[in-house]
């Protein structure tokens, strides 16, 4: 839902940022590589110590490269597949990074093994809702659903809570909790999501059957319908041999 709306807004306040870099001979790759260093940098460097209020500022300085190498691609005329596919499987890496640094955390410092679990489980779980959807989109299906929680939604709901509950080192009273309410919150939002795509693989893939099916009973000839080799076919030689002589 965030994607529909928030891209965007988002892309047009970029934009003169992105023109800025391409001035400057910087390539949509490098951003996408950067960008990508910066999230996991952020994530496993202040996450694990529970310094959640700088290692999301750290993050978010950086997760918005994900729309800047887009928009400098477009302005350059360079959309291609090797750039969608770096940029969606540095995505995944990324997002791995933020729920392991949350996971290391709670397995250290924080001593909540299950909580560890939870941030477990919205890494492998969020990897699959993405997997879901691709894999049936490469299998020609249009997977027309998109779910509860999307990847914008994981981030913005475990970034902004985490960068909140960070605010407890600064003396801020009982709003560390907030962390764990975001993780729980993602880990149900993304087993919801995962159910409503495998539902609706399942349902398109078996409609595509279906079509195939009634596409090729049509294709079949009715046996009502006279054969090319039968009678009819037969008098027709008889009569051009009888023409013949």
């Amino acid at each position: 839902m965030l994607n529909k709306y928030a891209r965007a807004f988002f892309t047009r306040v970029l934009t003169p940022f992105a023109s800025f870099l391409i001035r400057r001979g910087v390539s949509p790759d490098t951003v996408t590589l950067l960008g990508t260093a910066g999230v996991v940098a952020g994530a496993l460097v202040f996450y694990p110590m529970g310094e959640f209020f700088w290692g999301t500022v750290v993050i978010t300085l950086f997760v918005f490269s994900d729309l800047v190498d887009g928009n400098m691609a477009r302005q350059l005329g360079r959309s291609s597949r090797w750039g969608a596919f770096l940029d969606s499987t540095l995505d995944r890496v990324a997002d791995g990074a933020i729920f392991g640094g949350f996971a290391l955390w709670y397995a250290g410092g924080g001593d909540d093994i299950a909580l560890c679990a939870v941030s477990i489980f919205c890494l492998a779980s969020g990897q699959v809702v993405s997997y879901t959807k691709a894999r049936g989109e490469s299998i020609g299906l249009p997977v027309a659903v998109n779910g509860l929680v999307e990847r914008a939604e994981r981030l913005v709901i475990a970034l902004t809570l985490a960068g909140l509950a960070g605010l407890h080192k600064f003396g801020v009273p009982g709003i560390q909790y907030l962390l764990p309410i975001a993780l729980w919150v993602v880990a149900v939002g993304s087993l919801i999501t995962l159910i409503q795509r495998v539902v609706t693989v399942r349902r398109e893939s078996a409609e595509a059957e279906q079509a195939a099916e009634a596409v090729q009973a049509a294709d079949e000839p009715s046996a009502d319908e006279p054969s090319a080799t039968g009678p009819a076919a037969g008098e027709s030689r008889e009569q051009g041999s009888e023409a013949a002589k």
